[in-house]
């Protein structure tokens, strides 16, 4: 069949795929910016990639008519824009338009689960999404998670890093909240079952695995898959911005996203009934088994997609494509070069640069730099990379986005997305025997150039050690 995925850049899309394909389908993916999609070369002649702004109704006509079923998965809770519940409704309104359009016989959306009357924007807006989509009159399929545990997923990474970094927690109330977590591997397993299953056509169904637990006891379960003695406190007079913050200070979670996270876990999200285990005969696995199953795959560093890739991770608003070419008027430049002696040892020196690999030479400036840009409302250090040795084109890479990645011409491009008085550009490019390195700065008023010479002492110290240490 010809399926079209949206969201195919996303946390939930990058693992679908690899599935749709293994199971035969031809999928053409919707995405805004084809130079931050990386696609498998196994999967070249059973993929086509589309750019689509749902946001931009015009650009809905590159879909295909001739595709026979659609997965709807775009969520905006992270973005920067407040009005993210509009720009969603706008986005879905445009798509079912489109879709009215096509041979498509059925639209599968991942939604959250909302069985109480009190939901949170981000619920709110995706049961908005629902029922505009549900006006369509292609048949609607959809599924509703809570709480998603997988290696690199929002909810996973907050719980190891709130775990492994604070042996005592003093925590919000909303902590004692229940949920019911599912395992990524049963999210795609009831979403590729459903995908043209006529029992499912129009209608809702809750998916979660078989335990219902609080937050804080999902904590303690992770603590002790860990072999870490953890204890925590639950005190009432945390207010919902001080416990945003406390997120965003402790773990890699951006603030926006934070906040939405703090507003959606005073609300329980218990699935009403199980009708789809029986349907689509799948039976969900435990939390703890979810847990360790993530854990293998952070330990053998086999993360198939992580929730800080998406830009709404970061402080990117246009395309990758707008910031690729490094400009060279009005802008600062320290240029180094040194000749390399085992290309491939290089090679392998930068793919593995960022992360928990460090930056080879003055670290802890490096971590000084991400702490203050952390305090003035920045990505810091924290998001890392989602792969040790493999990163590309649209990966975070701690306060770096990259923008181009091509082993083979020896060529990285990063953008900085820390907070800064100007944009920035961080390459390493070799030709022939030789590395150039060059950290471009484009200044934005006196403020960006006086912030550019009270950092250039720093340069020599750092970017000389880095060359170095990258070729040998």
């Amino acid at each position: 069949m010809k399926i079209l995925l949206t969201g195919a850049t996303g946390y939930i899309g990058k693992r679908l795929l690899p599935i749709l394909v293994a199971q035969g389908h031809q999928v053409i993916c919707c995405v805004r910016d084809k130079n931050r999609f990386y696609i498998h070369t196994d999967f070249l002649q059973k993929v086509q990639v589309i750019e689509v702004d749902f946001l931009e109704k015009e650009t809905l006509t590159a879909i295909p008519a001739d595709i026979d079923a659609a997965f709807y998965l775009i969520h905006s809770m992270s973005g920067s824009n407040t009005n993210y519940d509009e720009l969603e409704s706008i986005s879905a309104s445009n798509f079912t338009e489109r879709i009215n359009q096509t041979q498509a016989q059925q639209i599968l959306y991942l939604s959250g689960i909302v069985n109480d009357k009190s939901l949170s924007k981000h619920l709110s807006s995706r049961k908005n999404v629902e029922s505009i989509l549900a006006k369509s009159i292609v048949p609607l399929t959809t599924l509703r998670a809570g709480i998603i545990v997988g290696s690199g997923s929002a909810s996973f990474e907050i719980i190891r890093d709130l775990v492994n970094k604070l042996p005592v927690m003093i925590t919000p109330k909303w902590l004692n909240t229940k949920c019911q977590p599912i395992a990524i591997n049963d999210v795609l397993e009831f979403l590729s079952k459903s995908l043209l299953n006529p029992v499912t056509y129009n209608q809702s169904f809750d998916i979660g695995g078989p335990d219902i637990l609080t937050y804080k006891e999902m904590l303690l379960a992770f603590a002790e898959a860990k072999n870490l003695k953890r204890y925590i406190f639950t005190i009432p007079v945390m207010t919902p911005k001080l416990s945003s913050y406390w997120l965003y200070f402790v773990t890699s979670t951006s603030y926006k996203l934070a906040s939405a996270l703090v507003s959606s876990m005073k609300v329980e999200v218990i699935c009403n009934d199980h009708r789809i285990n029986e349907l689509l005969q799948v039976k969900p696995m435990t939390y703890k088994q979810a847990l360790s199953r993530a854990l293998i795959k952070v330990e053998e560093d086999k993360v198939a997609s992580s929730w800080k890739d998406s830009l709404v991770s970061g402080r990117f608003n246009r395309n990758i494509s707008a910031h690729l070419k490094v400009p060279k008027k009005d802008c600062y430049i320290d240029r180094r070069k040194k000749e390399i002696e085992n290309r491939d040892y290089t090679i392998d020196r930068i793919w593995s640069i960022g992360g928990e690999t460090g930056w080879y030479y003055g670290d802890w400036l490096w971590s000084l730099r991400g702490f203050i840009d952390k305090l003035f409302g920045g990505v810091g250090l924290r998001r890392g990379r989602t792969n040790k040795h493999d990163i590309h084109s649209g990966d975070a890479l701690d306060f770096w986005r990259v923008l181009y990645a091509n082993k083979q011409e020896g060529k990285l491009i990063l953008y900085a997305e820390m907070k800064l008085p100007g944009e920035a550009w961080l390459e390493f490019k070799i030709i022939h025997n030789t590395l150039y390195q060059a950290a471009t700065f484009k200044p934005k008023g006196i403020l960006g150039k006086l912030y550019w010479y009270s950092v250039l002492p720093f340069h020599g110290f750092i970017f000389n050690g880095m060359l170095n240490k990258l070729i040998k």
